[in-house]
């Protein structure tokens, strides 16, 4: 069935629907680091994103990719969008499995369906572990704020995945309780791997006074989605320009994504254009550039049930960089950042600004709460750090799997 006759720790097939490998960094920091430990890993994902090649070598890594089905907006379309990317997954899975073998398929949603090919292989005696990206019931209320068949159904499915599940690996102490609590499965089968920025990537720079035109330049990296929350960041901006007449704030809004032509329509509504730069997906060197000259980094991702429980990568990479963050009192940003942010009343643009505005007008406050970010993640939330608990849950998982292959 296969052809490498290489001795390894296991071998591991990583499945991954909603973004292409490598631009997915926590999929990508998982596979280099499960590699990095002799396990031979294959991917499965979709191009996009500037990732068009149907198949990769990258860092004794093979990368299988399939063309990213059309996003679906209703029952129909959600059916064609993931009917079509489980039956691209499906048929290259077989060629892992004839190429090289598997011995586990970690699948990383969303969406939560990936365990109806799981639940194939292990009729085979392959292993399933579930790596639980987004709590997708909630995603789902997030974006359309209604119980119907597809919520009922995304409940369904994240209950099958669980039970088909050997273990599963949560983002965050939230989601390790749902895994528990709506999930039904043992505490000692639940392993908690946060997505640790990498501070090889992340580099501390100096400050580049050439890209600021104002006095202050506020920044804010990640998907740009109706759900992110941008639209309190340009009330807030709003606010603090029209009523606390402040013009000597500049703001860089770093990414892409569905929402990005609404929030440029509402900047222009504001006469907020003079202000708001927005790069679109950038380089890592012109990402660093701006975010180390930044004086503080914006979490603008409003309360609901979703985001209150998700861990967001741009809250550790502002850390990361050592700066100051606003955000909304969010009880898993709060865990990661505390005393490295300051936070706003829930969904209240004004207060925002006004926790902006502070922060400005201290800037031995920002110097410190930088450090205190700094500090954490080199201390507990970096990589490294994360990876540590990565193994521990593949050592389990094959201590229990031993002589399977």
């Amino acid at each position: 069935m296969t052809k490498n006759t290489k001795e390894y720790a296991g071998k591991i097939l990583i499945i991954v629907e909603n973004l292409p490998v490598p631009f997915d960094t926590r999929v990508w920091q998982e596979a280099k680091g499960l590699a990095e430990e002799g396990y031979k890993v294959n991917i499965i994902c979709p191009t996009g994103k500037g990732f068009e090649k149907k198949y990769e070598y990258i860092d004794n890594i093979s990368i299988y990719r399939h063309p990213m089905p059309k996003e679906g907006s209703d029952f129909i379309g959600y059916l064609n969008e993931y009917a079509t990317a489980l039956s691209h997954e499906f048929y290259l899975s077989l060629t892992v499995l004839f190429k090289e073998g598997f011995d586990v398929i970690h699948a990383c949603n969303p969406p939560d369906n990936i365990f109806l090919i799981a639940a194939f292989y292990k009729l085979f005696g392959k292993k399933f572990v579930f790596d639980h990206h987004d709590i997708c019931p909630e995603l789902y209320l997030c974006k359309f704020n209604k119980k119907n068949i597809l919520y009922f159904l995304l409940l369904l499915f994240e209950k099958l995945t669980f039970k088909f599940a050997d273990i599963s690996i949560a983002t965050n102490e939230s989601y390790k309780e749902i895994a528990i609590q709506r999930g039904k499965m043992d505490t000692d089968k639940v392993f908690v791997v946060r997505s640790g920025p990498d501070l090889n990537r992340l580099i501390i720079r100096p400050s580049d006074i050439s890209i600021k035109r104002k006095k202050y330049l506020i920044s804010y990296i990640g998907v740009i989605g109706k759900q992110e929350g941008l639209d309190y960041l340009i009330e807030a901006a709003k606010y603090i320009k029209n009523v606390k007449e402040r013009n000597d704030i500049q703001y860089s809004i770093i990414g892409d994504g569905t929402y990005l032509y609404e929030i440029k329509q509402k900047c222009n509504q504001y006469g907020l254009n003079d202000i708001f730069d927005f790069t679109g997906r950038i380089s890592d060197d012109k990402m660093l550039k701006i975010l180390n000259t930044a004086d503080i980094c914006v979490n603008p991702d409003e309360y609901n049930e979703m985001n209150d429980k998700s861990t967001m990568n741009k809250v550790l990479e502002y850390m990361a960089l050592g700066k100051p963050i606003v955000q909304f009192d969010l009880k898993e940003g709060k865990y990661s950042a505390q005393d490295s942010s300051l936070y706003a009343n829930k969904n209240d643009y004004t207060d925002f600004a006004e926790k902006i505005l502070f922060l400005l007008d201290n800037e031995e406050l920002r110097v410190k709460m930088g450090q205190i970010g700094r500090k954490r993640i080199e201390e507990l939330l970096c990589w490294d750090k994360s990876k540590l608990e990565l193994i521990k849950a593949y050592n389990f998982l094959f201590k229990k799997t031993k002589g399977n292959s």
